[in-house]
């Protein structure tokens, strides 16, 4: 792409952004949008801050702002959908794309809403159709880990 048509694309992409964004998200304050974006931590991780978001806010508070505000005040909030079919969209999306510690994030929110761990074996599954069995293998590994390190916690085998 010529340099003189990327400029003006990055201008419509952004002011259509902007239209499709509700009032609210566009009007609010960064912090009234962290704020929200806490909400949805909170009530996906058993109402304590999220360990990854907290250390990235230690040495790229920056960017863990960012994170809060738009993915998770903006993003996260909206309506639409529910906690439970956003976070299984979540794991899937993150595992086809090969983010496998995103995708093991959402899977403990997921099992912390009340998807089973037979739902996310489920979801490995289905990854396997559109980003193949390489990325489907990483996320069963992600998913044992995950599941290995709950039962753990809580002393069950």
């Amino acid at each position: 792409m010529t340099m003189f048509l990327q400029a003006p694309l990055r201008a419509l992409a952004t002011a259509l952004l902007l239209a499709a964004a509700p009032a609210s998200a566009v009007a609010d304050t960064i912090e009234e949008r962290r704020q929200r974006g806490d909400a949805v931590i909170r009530s996906l991780n058993n109402g304590v801050p999220q360990q990854t978001l907290e250390r990235m806010r230690q040495e790229f508070p920056f960017l863990a702002d960012a994170a809060e505000a738009y993915a998770l005040g903006d993003v996260w909030s909206r309506p639409g959908l529910d906690s439970r079919t956003r976070q299984l969209a979540a794991v899937a999306a993150f595992a086809a794309t090969g983010q496998m510690p995103f995708a093991k994030i959402h899977a403990g929110y997921a099992l912390n809403i009340g998807v089973s761990e037979e739902e996310l074996k489920e979801i490995v599954y289905l990854v396997t159709v559109p980003a193949g069995i390489s990325r489907a293998i990483a996320a069963s590994q992600a998913m044992s880990e995950l599941f290995a390190e709950r039962r753990a916690a809580t002393g069950k085998r």
